[in-house]
């Protein structure tokens, strides 16, 4: 069984800055812990309309709110943790079975995701009472 920490975390990411401004470099094996085959964006949101609610079989992803802010909402089978992502240098890791519901969106706010494979349907657990049966 992974241990907490291997499942979801906050990854600090480096900020490169100058009187031009501000810049954060995103390197597969790198900062981002495994190899990136899929980025996209959320954007668009809605305060009151939250996203997500499933987990992956076996992606791993990377949650940056590159402008504005929001909430994702992680539950593993055991631990249940909000964390608020508020700055472009702060990446939620959210490894695989994770479940994962992401809210309170702040007006224009961005939301990057960084994958660890190709957009497959057949990954996705959509189901939350699917999702804790596979974790026993």
């Amino acid at each position: 069984m992974k241990k907490i920490e291997e499942k979801f975390k906050l990854i600090e990411l480096e900020v490169f800055s100058d009187t031009r401004g501000s810049l954060i470099s995103l390197e597969q094996n790198k900062n981002i812990p495994f190899n990136i085959k899929r980025v996209y964006f959320i954007f668009n949101t809605k305060k009151d309309i939250p996203r997500g609610f499933h987990a992956h079989k076996k992606l791993e992803q990377i949650l940056i709110c590159v402008k504005g802010s929001c909430k994702i909402k992680i539950d593993d089978g055991t631990n249940i943790k909000i964390f608020d992502l508020l700055s472009p240098n702060i990446g939620l890791y959210i490894g695989t079975m994770v479940w994962r519901e992401m809210f309170d969106f702040s007006e224009n706010s961005v939301l990057l995701i960084i994958a660890s494979d190709f957009y497959n349907p057949e990954e996705y657990i959509k189901s939350y009472d699917c999702f804790k049966i596979g974790l026993l």
